[in-house]
């Protein structure tokens, strides 16, 4: 206990150091926790041993993170998303999906690694995206809301990527694996809404006016379904993303988001530690060059695919344009895929890296465009700084 006490301390006081570093060089946040993974674990100082304990610890923040993203996610309002963005969404995963393979076929990586490459290098970063929008009225209900809407269908389109992921490595058929899967969880949704409407909500009617009782309903929730979800053969993600869906039909939605968010930020700070402590340096060498390239790849023809997209949609030029460069990035998702696909065995270590180096590249190269030419919290000029 001690110990872990220590390593907590290390990773926490570091990676406020190099957060407040990464403020300054107008980088997102992340990069800062994934650079304190790798200065302090065992490819740096090596003052942290207890990586898999953290690791465990730190998969808190990403059920909390889909939590959260699901109590986005009025149902009623999907389908309306769906409509607006839903062609620019789906070109935009096909022709990545299609780069992406077809990238790693080139550079003798096996079908299976190259499929999965393909798939997690097809989203943009919902964390990123969301941290770099301004806040002000006039420029977020536009531009906001279509960047969220595109971001909203990938996260659905990447539950639905991870749980293909976990068939992959089961007995059996994966497409089979996969068709019960989608089966067992339809029935699962339905029983949710009905726990929802009929149990939770009276519960959450009684404890209305105490916030505290409130709060640890709403972690009840999540960690219980995900919990359910997990034991009859679903996954944590999976249980706790529709958890959040159902939940958002009550208006006590709004208020549960904003009273967990600081308790996901600070598990996904562990999980970036871990994900930074993890990364095996001297592997990384073999793939630099093929994540550099194609990173750049991305960050050419992202952009360029949603502008083209958005102005076929009717949308202007310049907004088509600032969207594109939004978006322009891969995902945390792309970091999930990666590393779940190679602890089950899936995939190679050499897939996985160039997975997780092609992502962060995207992550620093996008940040710093889009903080030099659009308005962000943190832009790099008053006329561009809008919070």
């Amino acid at each position: 206990m001690e110990q872990f006490i220590f390593d907590l301390s290390v990773i926490i006081v570091v990676a406020a150091i190099l957060s407040y570093v990464a403020v300054l060089l107008k980088q997102p946040i992340i990069l800062a926790y994934i650079a304190c993974g790798v200065l302090v674990g065992p490819w740096g100082f090596g003052w942290i041993h207890d990586l898999e304990f953290i690791g465990a610890v730190s998969s808190l923040g990403i059920t909390l993170l889909l939590f959260l993203a699901g109590l986005c996610l009025h149902p009623q309002k999907l389908f309306g998303l769906f409509k607006k963005t839903g062609l620019a969404t789906a070109t935009n995963c096909v022709v990545s999906f299609a780069i992406a393979f077809l990238f790693a076929i080139i550079f003798k990586f096996t079908v299976i690694d190259s499929m999965v490459i393909g798939l997690a290098l097809m989203f943009s970063s919902t964390i990123l995206v969301i941290k770099l929008l301004p806040t002000t009225r006039l420029h977020q209900e536009r531009m906001g809301g279509i960047c969220i809407a595109v971001l909203i269908m990938e996260d659905l389109l990447a539950i639905v990527v991870l749980a293909y992921i976990r068939c992959m490595s089961l007995p059996g058929n994966a497409f089979a694996s996969f068709g019960m899967l989608m089966l067992k969880l339809l029935i699962f949704i339905a029983v949710l809404v009905l726990l929802e409407q009929f149990v939770l909500r009276k519960i959450m009617l009684r404890v209305e006016r105490f916030h505290e009782a409130l709060f640890i309903l709403g972690l009840a929730w999540c960690f219980g379904i995900a919990a359910i979800s997990a034991k009859i053969g679903m996954f944590h993600e999976t249980g706790a993303f529709f958890a959040g869906v159902v939940l958002a039909r009550h208006p006590i939605s709004f208020f549960i988001t904003e009273r967990l968010k600081p308790l996901r930020d600070f598990f996904l700070v562990l999980f970036f530690f871990a994900l930074g402590a993890k990364l095996d340096i001297p592997a990384l060498k073999e793939v630099v060059l093929i994540a550099m390239l194609l990173a750049a790849i991305f960050l050419v023809v992202k952009p360029w695919l949603f502008k083209k997209l958005f102005i076929l949609a009717k949308e202007k030029k310049p907004f088509s344009k600032e969207i594109g460069f939004r978006l322009g990035q891969l995902s945390e998702f792309s970091l999930l895929i990666a590393i779940l696909a190679f602890q089950l065995g899936n995939i190679s270590s050499r897939a996985s890296q160039l997975i997780q180096l092609t992502t962060l590249i995207t992550f620093i190269a996008s940040s710093y465009i889009v903080v030099m030419r659009y308005p962000t919290p943190i832009g790099t000029s008053s006329k561009l700084n809008k919070d």
